[in-house]
C-alpha cells in the first residue's frame, strides 16, 4: 500500500486541509505542464471488459441449472427475468472470481434461499443485484431521506435521546439536508462490482445476512512487503483480523451498527436516484474499514484520528488502505498535486504527459483507476474542494481530442460520463495505479511509514 506522500486530503466532503509538503528525496520528472499531446494510443478499457477470467455462458451442471431455474421462479417482473438471462449470456453470472471461489450464481442463490436480515426483503435484494449486474453505473452515493414515520426514532438515536429542542432541530436539519461523503467508498464499490464481480456479490451476501458481516482472506504483503509492518497497519486501523499462517490474514468486514437502519428504510422507501440497500451496506463497510471503525451511517461522520482532524470522508491514505484490503493487492496511490498549508494548489509532482502515460498504461494493463480530483472552491477562499471518481476507459474523438470515460457516483446518472484529458489531467490529485507503473518515475515509500513519521513529528511538536 504505497503512496508518494501522506496528504490530509478529505475526498468525502469536498475540502482539502493539507499539511506542509514532505520531501522524501524522490526523483521527480520534469514539471513542464504544457506536455498535453502525445502520440495517439489505442483505445483502452479496464478489466471489467477485458477480463482474463474464463467466461462461461452455459449452465453446465445439474446444480447450476437448478439454482438458475429457482432464481427465475422467484422473479415475478419480466424485466428482471431478462436481466437474469443477460447475466448468464454475458458471462457475469457464472464468474467465480471471489475469495472462496463461489460464483455470482452461488451467492444470488444464497440470498434467496438462506436467511437475510429480517428487515431486508430477499426478492428486493435479488432485484438490486440484477440491476447492478445489468448496469453497475446504478451504484450511487446519493443519500436517502428519512421518511416522517421514522424521523423521531432516528433523531433519538442521533441525539442520544436528547430533549433539547435546539439539539433536536439541528439533528433534523442535518438529516433533511445530508449529502454523503462516501465517494471514495462508492468508487471502491463500483470498482469491485466491475472487476471482481463474484467477490462483490459474496460480500453482498454476507452483509445482508443476519450476521451483517463477511470474512475475507488476504495476503499480508498486499498491505506491506514486511509482515510486521502489515500487522501494524491492521492494528492501527483497528481492523478485526486473525492470522492464518505466516503470510495470510482473515479480515472481518462489517458495516457500522446504524447502517442496517438505513438499509431497512430503503427496503420499502427507496426513491429514484437514492442509494440501494446494497450501496448503504457496502459504503458503510468500506468507511468503517478506512476510519478505524468509527463511521456512523446516520450522521455520515467518522471520528478524527492521528492523521486527520476531519470528521467527514476518507483521506487518500485511508482510501488506499481500503483498496489494498478489498482488492487483496498492494495498491500504489500516486499524488500528482502539491497542496500548500492553506489548502491551495502550489504545483505538480509530474508533468501532464507523464500523468497521462501512467493512466493509459494502467488502463491497458486491465485496471480501473480510482482518482481524486480537485477544484478551487469560490465559497471557501478558493481552497481546494475534492471528489473521488473512477476512470474506466479512454478514447479519442474524431477531432483528435482525448477523453477519459468515468464513473461518478454523485452525478445522478446511471451511465458513464466523459471528461476531456485537458480538463481532467490538471485536476487529478491522486490515482491508484500498479506499483510497476508508478515506480518508473519515483522511488516510492510505503504510506504507513510516511504516516508514522508524520505522527511522531506532530507528537514531538
Amino acid at each position: 500500500m504505497d503512496s508518494v506522500q501522506l496528504k490530509n486530503v478529505n475526498f468525502g466532503v469536498g475540502e482539502i486541509n493539507a499539511p506542509q509538503n514532505v520531501n522524501r528525496n524522490q526523483r521527480k520528472s520534469g514539471t513542464d505542464n504544457s506536455n498535453m499531446q502525445i502520440s495517439r494510443p489505442e483505445q483502452y478499457k479496464p478489466a471489467s471488459y477485458t477480463s482474463a477470467v474464463t467466461v462461461r455462458t452455459t449452465l453446465s451442471t445439474k446444480q447450476e441449472k437448478k439454482m438458475y431455474e429457482e432464481l427465475m421462479e422467484e422473479l415475478v417482473n419480466p424485466k428482471y427475468k431478462r436481466k437474469l438471462e443477460y447475466a448468464l449470456k454475458s458471462g457475469k453470472l457464472l464468474k467465480n472470481d471471489s475469495n472462496d471461489k463461489s460464483s455470482v450464481l452461488d451467492n444470488l442463490y444464497k440470498i434467496i434461499k438462506e436467511d437475510r436480515d429480517p428487515g431486508l426483503d430477499k426478492n428486493t435484494l435479488l432485484e438490486e443485484c440484477l440491476d447492478i449486474l445489468a448496469n453497475p453505473y446504478v451504484i450511487t452515493q446519493t443519500c436517502e431521506d428519512i421518511p416522517k414515520e421514522y424521523q423521531k426514532s432516528v433523531i433519538g438515536l442521533v441525539t442520544g435521546l436528547s430533549t433539547n429542542p435546539q439539539t433536536i432541530m439541528q439533528a433534523k436539519y442535518e438529516l433533511d439536508n445530508m449529502h454523503t461523503g462516501t465517494c471514495p467508498a462508492a468508487s471502491i464499490e463500483f470498482d469491485l462490482a466491475t472487476k471482481h464481480t463474484a467477490e462483490f456479490f459474496r460480500i453482498v451476501e454476507g452483509l445482508t445476512s443476519p450476521n451483517h458481516a463477511v470474512t475475507k482472506k488476504i495476503k499480508l504483503d498486499s498491505l506491506s512487503e514486511n509482515t510486521l509492518d502489515a500487522v501494524w497497519l491492521l492494528n492501527k486501523f483497528k481492523t478485526p483480523w486473525q492470522k492464518e499462517g505466516f503470510d495470510t490474514a482473515t479480515i472481518l468486514l462489517k458495516p457500522d451498527e446504524n447502517a442496517i437502519i438505513r438499509a431497512r428504510i430503503q427496503n420499502n422507501h427507496k426513491d429514484k436516484g437514492e442509494r440501494s440497500m446494497i450501496d448503504v451496506l457496502m459504503q458503510s463497510t468500506f468507511m468503517q474499514l478506512g476510519s478505524q471503525q468509527t463511521y456512523n451511517s446516520l450522521t455520515d461522520k467518522r471520528a478524527p484520528n492521528d492523521w486527520t482532524q476531519d470528521d467527514g470522508g476518507l483521506i487518500e491514505f485511508e482510501k488506499t488502505f481500503v483498496e489494498s484490503v478489498i482488492e487483496d493487492k498492494n495498491t500504489t496511490s500516486v499524488i500528482y498535486q502539491n497542496v500548500d498549508e492553506e489548502g491551495r494548489l502550489s504545483g505538480y509532482t509530474k508533468d501532464f504527459g507523464t500523468i497521462k502515460r501512467e493512466l493509459l498504461e494502467t488502463l491497458k494493463a486491465g485496471h480501473n483507476i480510482n482518482i481524486g480530483y480537485t477544484w478551487p472552491d469560490p465559497y471557501n477562499e478558493n481552497r481546494l474542494a475534492g471528489h473521488e471518481i473512477t476512470i474506466v476507459s479512454y478514447k479519442i474523438k474524431p477531432n483528435g481530442e482525448g477523453v477519459f470515460i468515468c464513473q461518478d457516483s454523485d452525478d445522478d446518472k446511471a451511465a458513464p460520463i466523459e471528461m476531456s484529458e485537458k480538463e481532467l489531467l490538471p485536476k487529478i490529485h491522486h490515482a491508484g495505479i500498479p506499483e510497476t507503473i508508478a515506480n518508473k518515475d519515483f522511488n516510492y515509500e510505503e504510506s504507513w511509514k510516511i504516516t508514522l513519521d508524520e505522527y511522531n513529528k506532530s507528537k514531538e511538536q
